[in-house]
């Protein structure tokens, strides 16, 4: 199989280096020593530890007992998305072999590494525990107000500073630069790692198109419009909105009322955009259990005459759930 590596060797080290330089969010790998395999293979378990406070010493019996307590907890892969592509012969040795390394590059940059961040961030702002905030940030000035009380906020809750990391959209970001004051420069030194996220990746929730059905045969993801689902409420909470469905249209309820809540829906998961985001590294959990990038050249393809890229991804985002403190989200209010 000579051929087929030399294709592989010339190829995909070009892929993974334009994916590393696409993706705002590769820096947030965890160490895979952490991890360990699970009961089933879809899952992995990681340690969460936990330890008593200090005790009055005693001068006759001693130190108090300080219990240590050791569990592993179960995180099921969330994240398995992959395409093909194929590139006939003729196009690619008329592009002097450009077709194929560019669209396998394209994909890397324009699909695989945009997802990967919005995915990312969009499951963080899903877990539990964490501080997210709406609010509508007019200008940078607003920005830095918006700032500084996050700092507050994580210094209150003794999240180290050391290893935080701003993300931020390129409009906060640069406006926050132009400033160029003390005050501005002061602020943003507090993150050694600023990263800017284009709108367009930094939702509080996506829609994963299957690449399928009607309306999703292109892929990739978008803003999320949120979903309706019935609602579990066995009594109706006040300034909630209900829904009655009827075919596949949904029609706001404007005086609920108790008797008729098991027919009522709610309306989930629809996306805001975020302002800025802060992560404390050691918080999360983002893991690559399978990453297939594989060349298989046109003379062994029984389809067609054309080279064929794999990609395939399987892996999952989460978080230590003692460590939710280490997450703050500012987003818009609509």
């Amino acid at each position: 199989m000579p051929n087929a590596i030399t294709l592989a060797k010339e190829y995909i080290g070009i892929l993974d280096e334009v994916y590393r330089n696409a993706s705002v969010t590769a820096d947030l790998i965890s160490d895979a020593t952490m991890m360990r395999a699970g009961a089933n293979v879809n899952e992995i378990i990681y340690p969460q530890i936990e330890v008593g406070g200090l005790g009055d010493y005693d001068r006759n019996s001693g130190y108090t007992s300080a219990a240590v307590k050791l569990d592993w907890k179960t995180a099921r892969f969330n994240y398995d998305r992959g395409a093909k592509l194929e590139v006939d012969t003729m196009d690619n040795q008329e592009s002097m072999n450009l077709a194929f390394t560019r669209a396998g590059a394209t994909l890397q940059r324009e699909r695989v590494a945009p997802e990967a961040d919005a995915f990312t961030f969009a499951t963080i702002c899903g877990f539990e525990g964490i501080t997210l905030r709406g609010e509508n940030l007019a200008d940078a000035q607003a920005f830095l107000a918006s700032l500084l009380e996050a700092k507050n906020k994580m210094d209150e809750d003794e999240v180290p500073e050391e290893g935080r990391i701003l993300y931020a959209t390129p409009t906060l970001l640069n406006g926050v630069m132009a400033l160029d004051t003390t005050k501005s420069r002061e602020a943003l030194a507090c993150f050694p790692v600023k990263k800017k996220v284009p709108q367009a990746r930094f939702y509080t929730a996506i829609d994963l198109l299957d690449g399928k059905s009607p309306g999703e045969e292109a892929g990739h993801y978008r803003k999320s419009k949120g979903e309706y689902k019935l609602t579990s409420d066995t009594s109706i909470v006040s300034g909630k909105t209900y829904y009655t469905k009827s075919d596949n249209t949904y029609t706001a309820v404007t005086s609920p009322n108790v008797s008729n809540i098991g027919s009522y829906y709610e309306k989930t998961s629809e996306a805001k955009d975020i302002n800025f985001m802060i992560i404390h590294k050691p918080a999360i959990i983002k893991f690559d259990k399978h990453v297939a990038n594989d060349i298989i050249p046109a003379r062994l393809n029984p389809n067609a005459d054309g080279d064929i890229l794999k990609y395939r991804k399987y892996g999952l985002v989460d978080y230590y759930k003692n460590k939710a403190a280490g997450f703050y989200v500012s987003h818009k209010t609509a």
